[in-house]
């Protein structure tokens, strides 16, 4: 099993991001390859990066950071759900991202964005260079919700067909991506234990 966490990228009271995160998590659970982590941010409720030394070091003082870093360590893959704010992303899943590090690096990462026109599409361009910043690997496969409210309708979101063929992809990805990389990451660890000695 494939262990992949579901972040719901918006804090706003009122959030499409949230049932569209619940449609993400649903599926991945009945697709059957997968161990679903769901982390809403706002309930997570992650202060603005507060450690006083740099998150490459992976020496965390806050109670708050050393359970986010346990969670994220533990995890193989992820899809972030992301709105675009003024052609930019979250803060909040910026900030989430900005905590850590080490955690982050070689792990697979896919996108499902929402939004008007744009789909939210120029808030995940402006989250790749963050995503190449921490040593995580962007799927290419990704979901794209143009017009999102005409798809959520009293807290549900509601696919269209499109979405669910782009989601079906996405998860074959992260089933083949999160694996392989972990392998990756085992040689390198071993590697550079074996160099160390």
């Amino acid at each position: 099993m494939v262990k992949v966490m579901v972040v719901v990228g918006s804090v706003r009271p009122v959030r499409i991001g949230l049932p569209i995160g619940e449609w993400v998590r649903d599926a991945a659970l009945a697709d059957g390859r997968f161990e679903v982590d769901f982390c809403d941010l706002k309930e997570l409720d992650l202060p603005f990066m507060d450690e006083p030394k740099h998150p490459r070091l992976h020496e965390y003082s806050q109670p708050h950071t050393l359970a986010w870093s346990e969670r994220v360590a533990s995890t193989d893959a992820f899809i972030f759900i992301s709105p675009e704010y003024n052609y930019g992303y979250s803060p909040a899943l910026k900030n989430a991202i900005d905590h850590l590090f080490v955690e982050w690096n070689r792990k697979p990462v896919a996108f499902v964005s929402y939004g008007g026109a744009s789909s939210g599409s120029r808030g995940v361009a402006a989250l790749r260079p963050v995503m190449a910043a921490t040593g995580m690997v962007a799927a290419m496969a990704g979901v794209e919700i143009t017009f999102v409210r005409q798809h959520v309708h009293e807290g549900v979101f509601t696919p269209a067909d499109a979405h669910t063929t782009a989601l079906t992809t996405v998860l074959d990805e992260l089933a083949l991506l999160g694996p392989t990389l972990g392998e990756l990451r085992q040689t390198l660890t071993a590697g550079q234990a074996a160099a160390a000695r």
